[in-house]
């Protein structure tokens, strides 16, 4: 049963537990408020499968110049691919996760807690839904998955 602060999930091989009380971008993104408007964001469960153990990331953008809804802020390594990091709130950049530096295997081990990748001071992007929101939008995903893999 879940509790109050998360919502279990599960479809097809895919089960994470996503807390409640945030935001999460169509781009598995999840945003969390300090409640003085500056955004922590980090990946989701499934982001972090679909990208692999991550072995090095880089920013483009320092702390203090804006940034927008979609801009490229820097990319991402993992084992099975490179991509770009879009912002998901426009605002003020306000830095990189200082932890990761030492240990970039939080994104993946402690998504939702330790493993969180940048903050930012400003408004979510118009797209962000709260959980229940994301539970659609997965479920939409790994339906979209699925049928390919029968093509």
């Amino acid at each position: 049963m879940s509790s109050p602060e998360s919502v279990q999930y599960k479809r097809s091989r895919f089960s994470t537990r996503l807390p409640a009380g945030r935001l999460y971008t169509p781009s598995h993104q999840w945003l969390e408020t300090d409640g003085t408007g500056v955004w922590r964001v980090g990946y989701t469960k499934f982001a972090t499968r679909m990208l692999g153990d991550l072995v090095e990331f880089g920013f483009a953008v320092a702390p203090g110049e804006r940034v927008e809804v979609g801009q490229t802020i820097g990319w991402v390594e993992g084992f099975k691919a490179v991509t770009d990091l879009f912002c998901a709130l426009a605002g003020e950049f306000d830095g990189a996760n200082p932890e990761l530096e030492d240990d970039v295997t939080l994104v993946d081990s402690d998504p939702y807690g330790r493993g969180w990748l940048y903050r930012v001071r400003g408004e979510p992007e118009p797209g962000s839904v709260d959980v229940t929101g994301y539970v659609e939008l997965l479920d939409l995903t790994i339906d979209r998955m699925l049928a390919k893999q029968k093509e």
